[in-house]
């Protein structure tokens, strides 16, 4: 079978419209359209260019941005307050705080800080509970989108057998969930697993999810 390239692209513009339509009908039933706030502190050029990103994506598909610039000196309590103002904010329906934050701010606290409710990273520990138990919730986009994906080449996965290299609770944890919850067989490896070449060899779903460009060479692909 000759290899056939994803365009990931392509499949969002267009999950891009469908979720425009959405947004409409969202405004005329409640008055307004969703609005999503990116908080961003300090001045990563990577993160700038995510936040600037998200923030049109967000306006393409008919809601509302809302971006919160904040200096990298910024206290954690200054954070925190700012994520509290955003959780009452009835205008705000999603939030995320890009990351990386400074070293004087614990990510643990301020994810778990965001309204579970409001959550649209899926890093609060009520959603990845309730990832972990089937239950509808907020998932990483990553992982969720990888599965997209997937789905849009071969609808049902059931049965098949599938490896995750790479283990981080934004990444590889919540992308085997998702495919346990598609009837997947499915192996997490790491960098301690023996014999990586062999076990992906073995996959007929493999997504490396270790963020190392080349890990997975092309004779590891069954």
């Amino acid at each position: 079978m000759s290899a056939r390239k994803i365009d990931g692209k392509a499949f969002a513009e267009k999950l891009r419209q469908i979720i425009g339509r959405r947004a409409t009908v969202f405004a005329r039933r409640f008055g307004a359209p969703p609005g999503l706030a990116a908080v961003l502190v300090g001045e990563d050029p990577a993160s700038q260019v995510y936040v600037r990103n998200k923030g049109r994506q967000t306006e393409e598909a008919n809601m509302r941005s809302f971006t919160i610039r904040l200096p990298d000196s910024l206290s954690q309590a200054e954070l925190l307050a700012r994520v509290a103002t955003l959780n009452a904010d009835p205008a705000v329906n999603g939030i995320l705080v890009q990351l990386p934050v400074p070293p004087q701010i614990d990510v643990t606290t301020i994810q778990q800080a965001v309204d579970a409710e409001k959550d649209v990273d899926g890093f609060h520990p009520l959603n990845v509970g309730r990832l972990a138990l089937g239950l509808l919730g907020f998932v990483p986009c990553t992982p969720l989108g990888c599965l997209a994906l997937i789905k849009a080449e071969r609808a049902d996965l059931a049965g098949l057998t599938s490896v995750v290299p790479g283990r981080s609770a934004i990444a590889g944890k919540p992308l085997a969930q998702l495919l346990l919850a598609e009837n997947c067989t499915v192996t997490m490896a790491h960098s301690r697993t023996r014999n990586l070449a062999e076990t992906c060899r073995a996959a007929d779903i493999l997504v490396a999810a270790v963020g190392k460009p080349e890990l997975v060479r092309g004779d590891w692909i069954k």
